[in-house]
């Protein structure tokens, strides 16, 4: 009877990794990334909240202290003043960091004076508002990095707000000893949050009256006639007809009748 031949089994060769050694070395990369990404990002994510709360903390110190006896303790409003609810970061960085909050005294409006806070002061407490109720908040970089198209918001800026603001931004008189202020050296910061905010008897002029574009450009437009003097020498302030009207008829007429005056005298 025939015998079967022997099988030999094949030695593994030495060295030779098992075919799910890569897998298992890949996915202890993975878990380790991302056991590191998520320490990482768990740290910083409560390194903000602890810096957000204690901005919080320190706005609502300050606006206690400074703010609370017009505006109430809760953001309510008093009859010295409106409620805070809703107005967001914007408004607060507006008001405080132009000077006009906190009111040094009752007027047809608040009037722009030195800025009584710190930057991180100012940001405490717009903070500390903000955390209260949603609201418009501060612009990005590149809406107010003056890289909008000038034409365009010289355009916007003439139907929209030249009308109090004048057409070179010079500011003017309304009703009930009210004004339009000048624009001239205004941050771009502040000119957007004038715009979202709508503060004193400015109009608010949100993203469905003016988009993000159109603000960037009014932006770019204000910032070019602050880098650009006028083209045709002296501005006389920027009031337009009148100031030259009356410049015309001050120095003009009175020039000639000086003339009259200096002929006739040395014709006698």
């Amino acid at each position: 009877m025939a015998k079967s031949p022997r099988t030999t089994a094949t030695p593994r060769r030495a060295g030779r990794r098992h075919p799910l050694a890569a897998v298992a070395l890949i996915a202890v990369g993975l878990l380790s990334t991302g056991g590191v990404y998520a320490l990482f990002t768990t740290s910083a994510i409560a390194e903000t909240t602890a810096s957000q709360d204690q901005l919080v903390d320190e706005g609502s110190k300050l606006f206690q202290a400074n703010c609370a006896t017009c505006h109430g303790l809760a953001l309510e409003g008093t009859d010295q003043g409106p409620t805070l609810i809703g107005v967001g970061e914007a408004s607060v960085h507006f008001q405080v960091g132009t000077g006009r909050m906190p009111l040094a005294a009752t007027g047809p409006q608040a009037e722009e004076k030195p800025v009584q806070f710190t930057e991180e002061q100012i940001k405490a407490l717009y903070t500390f508002v903000g955390s209260k109720s949603p609201g418009p908040g501060l612009p990005s970089e590149e809406t107010v990095s003056g890289e909008g198209d000038a034409t365009a918001g010289g355009e916007l800026f003439r139907i929209n707000c030249a009308m109090c603001h004048n057409v070179a931004g010079a500011g003017g008189a309304l009703t009930q000893g009210k004004y339009a202020p000048s624009l001239s050296g205004v941050t771009s910061t502040h000119v957007y949050e004038a715009m979202v905010t709508g503060p004193q008897n400015m109009p608010v002029f949100n993203n469905n009256n003016l988009t993000l574009e159109d603000k960037a450009d009014i932006i770019t437009y204000l910032q070019f006639l602050d880098e650009n003097p006028s083209p045709g020498g002296f501005d006389l302030g920027n009031l337009g007809p009148v100031s030259e009207g009356l410049f015309i008829w001050i120095f003009g007429l009175g020039g000639i009748v000086a003339i009259t005056v200096w002929l006739t005298a040395k014709s006698n």
